[in-house]
């Protein structure tokens, strides 16, 4: 009996495989230091995390991913840097997805973007994705020197991130799949909604048209005009 049992559960590791590992940057918006089009002062406060429009919202990502039957929060962390005001860990019902969501204050989003392409560079994690303000809007900050021992997908959700970003990343020796290419809101829902269907290995066109699904019914506009939000990535 314990054979049998034995061979059933390397059985289905063997099909189904460790959860993919996914790291998440959300730079907490912030009024008095990114250059953003400024929003009420208690969701644009980014030292604020439990009231911030990226956090503490109800389409921030991890109130997303807290709402939604198909995940579930398995841990709260205070982290020791003071720059990170917040992590979670999320894992889907199917058993695919470990989910690390950090929340950075809204003034250290410099780090913040260092921080998730270290992460790619350094491979820990299957798909890194940086949510927030697209800082490079502001000013030049310098990607890292080494590259990827092996790529690592990648996501950026911020305004025009195919025009800043796509080049950047192919150059760490990451393979972005989910980019914009218009000014947007990166609410939570669209990593609900996209990642399942990256875990499930389908391709960026795939991930671009749930992103329009999801996109179209927050902001409430066509299901094309929301798609084109996003880029056509390879």
């Amino acid at each position: 009996m314990f054979r049998t049992l034995l061979v059933l559960a390397l059985s289905a590791a063997t099909v189904f495989g460790a959860p993919k590992r996914v790291a998440v940057f959300v730079a907490l918006c912030d009024n008095a230091t990114q250059g953003i089009i400024p929003v009420s002062a208690k969701i644009g406060d980014g030292n604020k995390p439990d009231d911030n429009l990226y956090w503490g919202c109800s389409e921030s990502v991890p109130a997303c991913l807290k709402a939604s039957a198909a995940w579930k929060q398995v841990r709260k962390e205070t982290p020791a840097d003071s720059r990170i005001l917040d992590r979670r860990v999320f894992t889907d019902t199917a058993g695919t997805l470990e989910v690390t969501v950090e929340g950075w204050r809204g003034s250290d989003i410099g780090f913040c973007l260092m921080a998730f392409e270290s992460a790619l560079v350094a491979g820990n994690f299957d798909l890194c994705a940086f949510v927030g303000h697209n800082v490079l809007m502001d000013r030049p900050i310098d990607p890292p020197t080494q590259k990827a021992a092996k790529p690592v997908d990648a996501m950026v959700l911020c305004c025009q991130s195919e025009p800043y970003f796509k080049k950047r990343l192919t150059g760490l020796g990451a393979k972005p799949v989910l980019l914009t290419t218009q000014l947007m809101y990166p609410g939570g829902f669209l990593l609900r909604d996209t990642l399942p269907l990256w875990a499930k290995g389908k391709p960026a066109a795939d991930l671009r048209a749930a992103a329009g699904a999801a996109y179209a019914r927050n902001q409430k506009i066509s299901v094309k005009a929301a798609t084109g939000v996003f880029a056509v990535l390879p």
